[in-house]
């Protein structure tokens, strides 16, 4: 026994070894310490505490003193215990013994009895978290500090009780640590498919966080109750009314504990208030992917922790002040719960979970209870108590995993839905929703949905005949339990929820219908997000009972009906919302057609909606309720599709990519080449077919190679079978189909002349070949295509006659070369086929682009063709007078063109000059007379061989006088007047009238033919006619005129003249005016000619026109 003594006096007395050598040292002892069992451990610091004297008795021992020593010593000189703690951290982690204590706790615990050790260590182990930037020392301080927070609910299994002891001064020096804890818990976040998930060390540092808060808020414990051991399995003393917290003014003294008082931990943690929001932060992020209920529960506290902070941090400087001790112990008062839910890593939690469900579903039971009872001593009635019960539920639930959370719901389904249902009365928002969201949990749980037992799903069925019920009102349950009835209808097959909201939906009673509607617009909602097609639900009885609504006396349920419709797949309601645009009733009517625009817009890049659309158009029912008199009239069908088509430029609109549809839609049509429908559909959209104009050309051009050349012998002898007739007739669709389409673009898209689709080497080769001979037959393009059509002997009138006026949109740089050419060959053979085809061509560019047309050098050219063709002899050849008659409005239309452009003088001077008409010098004022074809045209209608009318008339000086042209062709030129005035532009008339009446005034009183004579009284009449107020300048002389033939004129020029006569008086009342001056000797002439006049006619025009003027 001395022995023992002397080497125990000399481990204590030792001088001090070499650093290194005192390294390894205690290196082997805490390897030795840390590795030992349990048990042995706990003995050997049982007998080698400090207040025994105990022998020892071997190496434990040894090691236990040799620590002890050390520690001694490093408290003396100040040193760190990094090389004691260390171990012990790391062995914190992957030590089986932590949740009996483990050798660090008993080490710790052991050390802890000496108070100077104590200090020493708490305070090395507080600030190495702090020193030391290493993740696997942190991991490890967070579990082996969380062990010492909650070491005391297991000390009584150990007799010494150092922590114990320690303890509130062991929660002084950590408290610090939590801003340090709280950086870890914000950097340990890292994304996964756009949620954060915590990292490991993450985790654990909010257990930790969540440890040290929630004991730093525990009752402090008397030093008589020090020592005694506490009940691990008792539970929180039960909660009082929030608002009772919030109301009393009175703070309890603080207890008489040794250093930590409950006001000072009260205070301590309101200090970390922001610490404590950032943590429910993170934990909410982190529970958003797998833990939704425990998310909805952390959004709330993280609400409430806001809130108090608003409300008690603005006088946080004033710790003093009694408001802020109210807020202080609010905070303690919740969190005590709080933190004690939040925990990510608990498995002593799962033993009181039944308890603390009991608890929270009684505190809910008992504060609604007592509401009336409450309100006289509340404001609130605990309402707040109730909010807080619920956030509890919701963090509590939200931690179960599946069988956990089936087994709760099935031992305590009837009584949670009983009381929650009750709470969907109260009128605060935030306590509904807190309901509904427990109530999804419990119903739209997807373990549960399986109906693991009959009596599970009877309890699902009972409540949701519970919460139907709530549809009935208009209010705040009503519209959180919409979203919830939703849901459950999206996930369950087998239930009749969705009978039930569909029979309400036809219900009489208004509030019903819009809270059912409310139901569907959520379904569908769900429905179009989620990635299952909700098969199991019937979408056409959806889509019925919403298109029932469309005609819903409320314009809330139509609107919203019209929305959701268009969100429903499109083979369900756009075949119906097609014939309801043609009701009878104007509500339904609009609201089709709102629904309809919604359908195609929200499909617009879909070609398969708009192929439906023109499916639906193309077989319209007949016995459609719509008026009789748009089904008795053929003409009107097309009015009723109009009534949808007018619809498609507001769905245009909200196209993006126009090439992806402008394809298919082109080939629908050249699959049905006959349908009228898609054709007036593409009118629609022409600006749109613009902007995809490569695509819809390239895919004409293709389709125009493709088509067969029609048999020439069975063309000419017109001999078909009736079969090859019908092949015939669907031949000619097919050959007008590309057509249509090219006549729908608008006319920019044949301006550029770089484009190849167009014009290919069409213009290259009209540079290289002047205006001769040009070939079209082997140019690959558009134009070169459109001009064969126009041109080709063997081909349908109806396509030619569409071609040519096609042609009429080509640039005149193109066109009119080309044409200029056939024109010259078919005058020279007389092919009369080919003339009307240029002529269709050329009175179509000159109608669609004007003043370009007619400058082009090539125009004289033509101007000369058409002449030679109204100097053929007619010999009543039907085909030649409609040559002639093309050639004559093809003249009034160039006079029409010059007539929009009155300052072409110049251009006209130009003109003669590219077009090398006038040959010799001197020449030009010749040149601009041929070539004003209105100067032209006058000059061979007046020019009489026995009255030579002054140049100067004509408006121009030092022209030359040609010799005569034979009267057919004069006659001619009156016809084009006449065709003029019926053709020209209202910008125009003035201009006309003032170049034209006057001189053909004077021109009808001075010529000797009375053909022309006649021709100019006529050409008159036309004038007043279509002219109407532009004549008025003239009108008395018009007037003068017709009285001067009525008295001695032919009898032609008599009938003439009174037909004039009656143009003015059936004009405006200005000319009225103007001429009333001469209705005297009007009266008098049109008496003496019904008395005396020959001719019957005659007779009976002027007594209807004496009758007027003796009305008048």
């Amino acid at each position: 026994m001395e022995t023992q003594n002397q080497e125990h006096q000399l481990l204590w007395k030792s001088k001090p070894e070499p650093e290194s050598m005192v390294t390894v040292t205690l290196g082997r002892v805490m390897s030795t310490l840390l590795t030992s069992r349990s048990k042995k451990l706990h003995d050997s610091v049982t007998r080698l505490s400090p207040d025994r004297k105990t022998t020892l008795l071997g190496s434990l021992d040894e090691s236990l003193w040799f620590l002890y020593k050390y520690v001694r010593d490093a408290a003396e000189k100040e040193e760190l215990l990094d090389e004691i703690l260390v171990p012990m951290i790391e062995h914190s982690l992957w030590s089986k013994e932590t949740k009996h204590g483990g050798q660090a706790m008993i080490l710790l615990n052991w050390l802890f009895k000496d108070e100077i050790l104590f200090q020493v260590m708490a305070s090395n182990l507080a600030n190495i978290i702090l020193r030391k930037d290493d993740r696997y020392v942190s991991l490890g301080w967070c579990t082996l500090v969380r062990g010492l927070l909650e070491y005391e609910s297991v000390m009584d299994q150990h007799l010494v009780n150092g922590i114990r002891e320690k303890y509130d001064a062991l929660l002084k020096i950590l408290c610090p640590c939590i801003p340090h804890l709280s950086y870890i818990i914000y950097k340990g976040s890292t994304m996964q498919d756009g949620f954060e998930l915590p990292s490991r060390l993450s985790v654990s540092a909010a257990d930790c966080f969540l440890a040290l808060t929630r004991v730093l808020i525990k009752k402090p414990m008397a030093s008589s109750d020090r020592q005694n051991t506490s009940n691990p399995k008792a539970v929180d003393q039960p909660i009082t009314s929030i608002a009772s917290v919030t109301c009393d003014k009175k703070v309890k003294p603080a207890q008489e504990s040794s250093e930590f008082s409950g006001l000072e931990r009260e205070l301590l943690l309101w200090n970390h208030l922001q610490d404590l929001i950032s943590l429910v932060q993170r934990l909410l992020a982190w529970s958003r992917k797998g833990r939704p209920l425990h998310a909805t529960g952390l959004e709330k506290v993280l609400k409430w922790l806001q809130e108090i902070k608003r409300h008690y941090g603005s006088i946080q400087d004033e710790a003093g002040s009694e408001f802020l001790k109210t807020g202080a112990r609010l905070l303690s008062s919740c969190w005590k719960h709080y933190s004690m839910l939040l925990h990510l890593e608990d498995h002593k939690f799962w033993k009181h979970c039944n308890e603390l469900l009991d608890q929270y579903l009684s505190g809910i039971q008992y504060y609604t209870d007592h509401r009336s009872e409450k309100n006289m001593k509340s404001k609130d009635g605990g309402l707040e108590t109730r909010k807080f019960f619920l956030n509890c539920i919701c963090l509590l639930l939200g931690r179960f995993d599946g069988k956990k959370f089936e087994s709760v719901v099935s031992e305590y389904g009837t009584l949670m839905s009983h009381i929650l249902l009750s709470q969907l009365h109260c009128d605060d928002e935030d306590v509904i929703d807190g309901v509904v969201c427990i109530l999804k949990a419990v119903l739209l749980k997807p373990n549960y949905s399986s109906g693991s037992s009959l009596t599970g799903t009877r309890q699902m069925d009972s409540v949701i005949l519970l919460l139907l019920h709530l549809l009935d009102e208009r209010d705040v349950a009503a519209r959180a339990i919409v979203v919830l009835i939703a849901e459950y209808c999206s996930m369950y097959a087998d239930s009749h929820c969705l009978e039930e909201v569909l029979k309400r939906l036809s219900s009489g009673n208004v509030i019903q219908r819009r809270n059912s509607i409310d139901v569907l617009s959520e379904l569908i909602s769900i429905s179009s997000h989620s990635v299952n097609a909700q098969s199991h639900l019937s979408w056409q009885d959806i889509a019925n009972h919403l298109l029932d609504c469309l005609g819903d006396e409320e314009t809330v349920i139509r609107e919203q009906t019209s929305n959701l419709l268009p969100k429903i797949d499109p083979s369900l309601v756009l075949p119906a919302l097609v014939h309801l645009i043609y009701s009878s009733d104007e509500k339904v009517q609009s609201s089709a057609s709102e629904a309809c625009i919604g359908v195609l817009k929200h499909h617009s890049q879909k070609f398969e909606v708009i192929c439906m659309l023109l499916d639906c158009l193309s077989n319209l029912n007949p016995s459609l309720d719509i008026p009789e008199t748009v089904r008795s009239v053929r003409e009107e069908s097309k009015l009723d599709s109009d009534r949808v088509l007018r619809l498609i430029p507001q769905w245009s609109e909200s196209v993006q990519d126009w090439n992806s549809l402008v394809g298919p839609l082109i080939n629908k049509m050249f699959a049905e080449p006959s349908n009228a429908i898609i054709v007036r559909f593409l009118s629609y959209i022409s600006e749109r077919l613009a902007e995809a104009a490569d695509v819809v050309l390239n895919q004409v051009l293709l389709q125009m190679r493709g088509h067969k050349e029609i048999e020439t012998f069975k063309w000419e002898c017109g001999t078909y079978t009736s079969e090859e007739s019908v092949k015939m007739q669907q031949y000619l669709f097919e050959r007008l189909c590309p057509l249509l389409i090219i006549r729908l673009l608008p006319l920019r898209v044949f301006d550029e002349l770089s484009c190849s689709i167009i014009y290919g080497q069409l213009l290259n080769e009209i540079t290289a070949h002047g205006y001769g001979d040009i070939n079209i037959i082997n140019h690959n393009c558009v134009a070169a295509l459109l001009l064969n059509r126009a041109f080709s002997k063997f081909e349908f009138d109806d396509v030619r006659k569409l071609a040519a006026e096609l042609c009429g949109r080509i640039n005149p740089q193109v066109l009119f070369p080309i044409t200029c050419s056939q024109l010259k060959h078919a005058t020279g053979s007389k092919d009369i086929l080919k003339i009307k085809a240029c002529l269709f061509s050329i009175c179509t560019s000159i109608l669609v682009r004007g003043k370009d047309s007619i400058l082009h050098p090539v125009i004289l050219e033509i101007r000369k063709m058409l002449e030679a063709v109204l100097l053929w002899p007619s010999l009543d050849d039907d085909e030649v007078y409609k040559a002639q008659h093309g050639c004559i409005d093809c003249l009034a239309l160039m006079i029409c063109a010059e007539l929009q452009a009155p300052d072409l003088s110049k251009d006209l001077t130009s003109l003669s000059v590219k077009s090398n008409f006038v040959r010799k010098s001197g020449d030009h004022g010749k040149a601009v007379t041929r070539n004003c074809v209105f100067t032209y045209v006058v000059h061979h209608i007046i020019h009489d061989e026995k009255e030579i009318i002054s140049n100067s008339k004509l408006g121009c000086e030092n022209c030359a006088i040609e010799a005569l042209m034979p009267l057919p062709f004069r006659l001619c030129m009156v016809n084009v007047l006449i065709s003029t005035c019926q053709k020209i532009s209202d910008s125009g008339k003035k201009l006309f009238a003032r170049k034209a009446l006057s001189l053909l005034i004077h021109s009808a009183e001075v010529l000797v033919n009375p053909e022309i004579r006649l021709g100019c009284i006529q050409v008159l009449f036309s004038a007043v006619y279509h002219l109407k107020s532009a004549v008025l300048p003239y009108s008395s002389d018009l007037l003068k005129l017709s009285l001067k033939f009525l008295r001695k004129g032919s009898e032609k020029e008599r009938m003439a003249s009174a037909k004039l006569m009656a143009s003015l008086m059936g004009s405006e009342d200005s000319i009225l005016e103007s001429i009333s001056g001469d209705l005297l000797e009007a009266r008098h002439v049109l008496s003496s000619i019904t008395s005396t006049d020959p001719s019957l006619d005659l007779r009976q025009v002027c007594e209807k026109l004496l009758a007027c003027l003796t009305s008048y």
